[in-house]
């Protein structure tokens, strides 16, 4: 690896990737990664392909997920995989998710704005965005709204467990830990539950049957670990950013503002601008030729979504934040044929990302009401934080209250 190939785990890179990403789309679009003992592409054909080509396997996902979450639904292949991906996508669409948690998610958004509505000034960040979707997740899956600070220390420690890049062995540690403890607390809850169903996502869980099989208590934990890290971590950052953003951008902070329907629009923007998670690996079952290069089977792929979200060989202008844009497609923006990659693509696709988008559209739309005027605070420029998953650190804004 050459001294001019810039290092995704340097301080340079933590504090800005995208002048990074651009070297390595140009120079090194497939390269191998020495510490990290991975390959890495940036070019948006290339990281589409690693999504959707099936010689591309999750297989990874043994090391990288399985200590902290038990073996998950990602991990599987084949009919494993359509069958379990069976049982929990209907709560995340269409009907279920109308009926049964819009009202969870409004009154989430709802509760967090009233402790800041009349205070004319927010860290939309730690008084919002780091809040809501875990609040969201805990209502959804019928558990104790008490105990939401530990669900926030324990999706923070999964989430650094899987972007220990360093290997940090302190954070690896912590991300083990935390999978005992919260198979200590789901454990009892879930088998409760069987005997005491209620109208939840876990009960949900825990009946649903597909061709006579169900999931067994410790595959129920592990779903519902990927679902508190996954949902939380991603919504959080992704909310974070678009209101940054938008508030860069007063224009368009604007035109949302009188036109709600655009609320789609500058989402899907900002995952393509900043998405919150900007590197997904994956491991080939046999070498592929890809972006000039062969990867030998059973090694590790890094697929950089930060650096294939702003490829100007697929996005015109693609440093420019544009909620206008014409080259990202808004209809299919949250489905499995989007043409941004934030969400991943093909099987692996985000079950949530539908949930998502009626978390931000819930939220977005009660953020303005409350706040019919909104600008960053005086001095205060929003940065980003993070290497793995990344979003603004804070929020400061200032308002008048409604």
């Amino acid at each position: 690896m050459g001294s001019e190939i810039p290092d995704i785990l340097s301080a340079e890179f933590a504090a800005d990737p995208y002048p990074a990403y651009r070297v390595l789309r140009d120079e090194a679009p497939l390269y191998h990664h020495e510490a990290m003992q991975s390959y890495v592409v940036s070019r948006y054909e290339d990281v589409e392909r690693v999504f959707k080509d099936q010689v591309f396997t999750t297989a990874n996902y043994n090391w990288q997920l399985e200590p902290v979450h038990g073996k998950t639904i990602l991990q599987l292949s084949g009919r494993e995989h359509s069958v379990r991906r069976a049982l929990v996508a209907p709560a995340f669409r269409g009907s279920e998710l109308e009926q049964k948690f819009l009202p969870v998610i409004e009154k989430n958004a709802s509760e967090l704005i009233d402790g800041f509505r009349t205070a004319g000034t927010v860290d939309l960040v730690a008084q919002f965005a780091t809040r809501f979707p875990i609040g969201v997740i805990v209502d959804m899956l019928g558990l104790d709204k008490a105990d939401h600070d530990r669900f926030q220390k324990w999706y923070t420690s999964i989430i650094a467990f899987l972007g220990n890049l360093t290997q940090d062995p302190d954070v690896t540690e912590a991300g083990l830990r935390t999978k005992e403890e919260f198979a200590d607390y789901m454990i009892p809850i879930i088998r409760d539950r069987r005997s005491h169903l209620g109208d939840d996502l876990l009960s949900t869980l825990v009946t649903a049957e597909i061709d006579g099989e169900v999931m067994s208590d410790e595959d129920v934990k592990s779903f519902c670990s990927l679902l508190l890290a996954a949902g939380g971590e991603t919504t959080d950052k992704a909310l974070a950013s678009m209101f940054a953003l938008l508030l860069q951008h007063p224009d368009q902070l604007q035109a949302v503002r009188e036109d709600r329907s655009l609320i789609d629009r500058a989402f899907a923007e900002a995952l393509r601008f900043h998405p919150p998670v900007h590197m997904i690996m994956r491991e080939p079952s046999a070498d592929v030729e890809i972006a000039g290069g062969v990867i030998p089977a059973g090694s590790t792929v890094t697929a950089l979504i930060g650096a294939a979200n702003r490829d100007e060989r697929r996005y015109k202008d693609p440093d420019s934040f544009d909620i206008f844009r014409e080259d990202l497609n808004v209809t299919s923006a949250f489905s499995a044929a989007a043409n941004h990659l934030a969400f991943a693509l093909g099987r692996h696709f985000c079950v949530g990302a539908l949930l998502a988008k009626s978390e931000v559209e819930v939220a977005t739309n009660m953020l303005l009401d409350a706040m019919p005027h909104m600008e960053l605070e005086e001095g205060f420029e929003p940065g980003e934080k993070g290497v793995f998953t990344r979003g603004p650190a804070e929020l400061r804004v200032k308002f008048t209250p409604a």
